[in-house]
C-alpha cells in the first residue's frame, strides 16, 4: 500500500527565511537515508512556507484565488513522503523513528492513498486497466507504483 506521510507545518515553519537548526537537518537527512535503504521512499519533499503560495476556491463555474500566507500553521503542509509499506502499523513505526526538533513539536500525519482497485465497484476492470496504463505513463514511474 502507498501512503503520504504529511509533515505539519509549525509557526516556525511558516516563517520566511527561516530553517530548521542544522542537527534537526543532519539527523533528517540521516533518517531519509534509512528510509530509502529500506526501500520505502517513493518520493519526499518540503515545502515553501505558504506565504510564497496560492490557493484556488472553486464555488460552481466561479474560481477565486487567495494569495498566502494562510492561518492556522498547524493545519497547513511543510513536507512530505509518499511511502510503499505493508500496512499502516509498519508506516507508524517508521514515522515514530523520525527526529525530534529542539525548537518546536511538530505533528505527521500518515493517509492512505487511493489505488484504482480501490474502485472497483465503480469501474470495470477494463476502465481500471486504461487508467493503470495511463499513469505508468507519468513522468515519474516510481512514484506511481
Amino acid at each position: 500500500m502507498r501512503v503520504m506521510v504529511i509533515i505539519k507545518s509549525t509557526p516556525e515553519s511558516e516563517k520566511e527565511g527561516v530553517h530548521p537548526e542544522p542537527q534537526f537537518l543532519a539527523d533528517m537527512g540521516k533518517y531519509n537515508e534509512e528510509l530509502i535503504k529500506a526501500g520505502i521512499v517513493l518520493a519526499m519533499d518540503g515545502l515553501h512556507p505558504s506565504s510564497k503560495g496560492a490557493r484556488v476556491k472553486f464555488s460552481g463555474k466561479d474560481r477565486t484565488v487567495i494569495d498566502g500566507p494562510f492561518t492556522e500553521a498547524k493545519e497547513l503542509v511543510a513536507g512530505f513522503w509518499i511511502w510503499k509499506v505493508n500496512s499502516l502499523e509498519e508506516a507508524i513505526d517508521w514515522v515514530k523513528r523520525g527526529p525530534t526538533s529542539s525548537t518546536s513539536d511538530y505533528e505527521v500525519e500518515i493517509r492512505q492513498v487511493f489505488e484504482m482497485e480501490d474502485f472497483a465497484p465503480m469501474l470495470s476492470e477494463e476502465q481500471i486497466q486504461y487508467k493503470i496504463a495511463k499513469r505508468a505513463l507519468l513522468p515519474n514511474q516510481t512514484f506511481n507504483k
